[in-house]
Formats: C-alpha cells, sequence, structure tokens
C-alpha cells in the first residue's frame, strides 16, 4: 500500500471539491470569530486571537486551495475511463492510473472512494470504498502477463479482518492463480480479473467503447448459458428501465441487486 499521506492539504485534494471548501469556511468562522468569543479577559489569549483573526483570510484561501485541484482531478479520473477501448488500453496505464481508474470505477456504482495519495506501488489498501454502512478494502494489481499469487490473497483476508471491514477485493489486469481462486471462495474476499474488469469498465461507461465480446457466461444445472455478473460474478437476469434516458431498455442486472448493481448491455 502506498504510504499514506497526513498533509491535510494533500488530503484534501483527493477528496470531492467541496469538502475543501466547507473546510476553508470551518477554518475562517474558528480563527475570526471562535477564538476571539472564547479569549474574554485573558490577555494573552486576546492577543493570540487578535493575530488568528488576522490570518483568517490567508487560512481561508489556503485550505480553498485543494478545491479547483480536486476538480481537475475528478475531471482527468472521468475522462481516463470514458476512453479506456479494451484490456490493452487498461494494462498501459502506470500503476497509479490503474489505480485511479478502478476507484473511479466504483465511484460511479455509488461508493464512496477514499484514495491512498502516498508514493509507492507496493501492496496493501490501495482503496478503501464504502456504501450502505458497509467498508469494503481493495487491491489493486496491474499485471499484463503475472498471474495473482495467493499470498496476495491471504495477505487481504488477513487486512480485512485486523480493519473490521465488511469485505475485500483484489483487482487485477491479469488473472488469478487456482489457488487464489480456490482460497477466495466461501469468504468475504471478491476476485475481480482482467476480463471482468472489462466488463466492469464498460458497464459504467458514459458512452460504452469497450472492445464486443467482453460478456462472460456460464451454464447452470440444465446446461443452459447465464451471463455472469462483472463485479461479484452472480448470475444476471433480464430488467427494464423504469426511468431515466434508458427508459423502457432491456438490460442485464446482477440478481444481488441491491447488495450489488452490476449491470450489462442488453443486445437482444
Amino acid at each position: 500500500m502506498p504510504r499514506q499521506s497526513d498533509n491535510i492539504l494533500n488530503i484534501l485534494t483527493t477528496l470531492p471539491w467541496w469538502v475543501s471548501v466547507i473546510t476553508a469556511a470551518m477554518v475562517y468562522a474558528a480563527m475570526a470569530f471562535l477564538l476571539p468569543a472564547l479569549a474574554g479577559d485573558n490577555i494573552f489569549a486576546t492577543g493570540l486571537s487578535q493575530a488568528a483573526s488576522g490570518l483568517a483570510p490567508y487560512a481561508f484561501l489556503l485550505f480553498l486551495l485543494p478545491a479547483p485541484i480536486s476538480l481537475l482531478n475528478s475531471w482527468r479520473k472521468r475522462k481516463q475511463l470514458d476512453a479506456q477501448q479494451d484490456i490493452d488500453s487498461i494494462r498501459d496505464l502506470s500503476w497509479q492510473r490503474f489505480e485511479e481508474l478502478v476507484g473511479e470505477a466504483y465511484r460511479r456504482q455509488g461508493y464512496a472512494v477514499m484514495e491512498n495519495d502516498g508514493a509507492g506501488p507496493d501492496g496493501g489498501i490501495d482503496l478503501v470504498i464504502s456504501r450502505g454502512g458497509k467498508r469494503y478494502l481493495v487491491q489493486c494489481k496491474q499485471y499484463r502477463s503475472q498471474k495473482v499469487s495467493v499470498k496476495v490473497v491471504r495477505e487481504m483476508f488477513g487486512l480485512v479482518a485486523a480493519e473490521q471491514a465488511a469485505g475485500g477485493i483484489v483487482i487485477t489486469s491479469g488473472k488469478f492463480t487456482k489457488d487464489a481462486d480456490k482460497f477466495a471462495k466461501d469468504k468475504s474476499l471478491e476476485l475481480v480479473d482482467g476480463e471482468q474488469l472489462v466488463a466492469l469498465i464498460g458497464a459504467v461507461q458514459t458512452e460504452p467503447k469497450m472492445s464486443p465480446g467482453t460478456v462472460v457466461t456460464s451454464r447452470d444445472e440444465g446446461g443452459s448459458n447465464i451471463v455472469l455478473c462483472p463485479i461479484c460474478s452472480s448470475m444476471m437476469v433480464l430488467r427494464t428501465a423504469r426511468k431515466g434516458k434508458n427508459a423502457g431498455q432491456q438490460f442485464w442486472g446482477c440478481k444481488g441487486f441491491p447488495k450489488c448493481r452490476g449491470t450489462r448491455v442488453y443486445n437482444g
């Protein structure tokens, strides 16, 4: 896991822009109004509060600075996700951009996403996502040909237990070893390989551009083909959109909805 920075300004650049605006306003109010009100008749405290009041406008601007940076980063991440065309374009990303891509994909599914902003490509927790009061740990492995080993999956399972998270997700642009798949079975772990990642990105793009042929299918007990969810690999069912620009159109939706909101385009 990249080392988490303890610089509050750096942290604010990774959060939505409005967090910086609210933080700046709170800092200004505390320095300009709250501290003078608490100073009372104490000469020393009064002097400090007056100094703080004079610096309040500068502190406001300082804490407001991350807002435009956050806006720019959000725009760049959205453009990056919508520009992906296939697994090769994903593998061509740097490891930092790969983590941002995964974070944006979950953000578009309605998750709150916390990104680690340190420098360093080593494993651990790369993203923390949350929705519905549940928190999940995410590790990203950008591999072109190397398979993710069972050791990585075991370590994630340990982190989930240590952090008391609802579950863990390991995402790779490559594949997992058989031992890794076997270990994750029946545990609070989700393994997303390159093929599933392509489907996940395509499902949340503003205008799907991912190469065709990414729909993963399997067979049920009767031997019939079934469509698998790009997020949790559960069976998908055919649904009809009730509102929005696609109202009346059919699409594949995860059988586990609303716990899982995975979707796929239905081509008839």
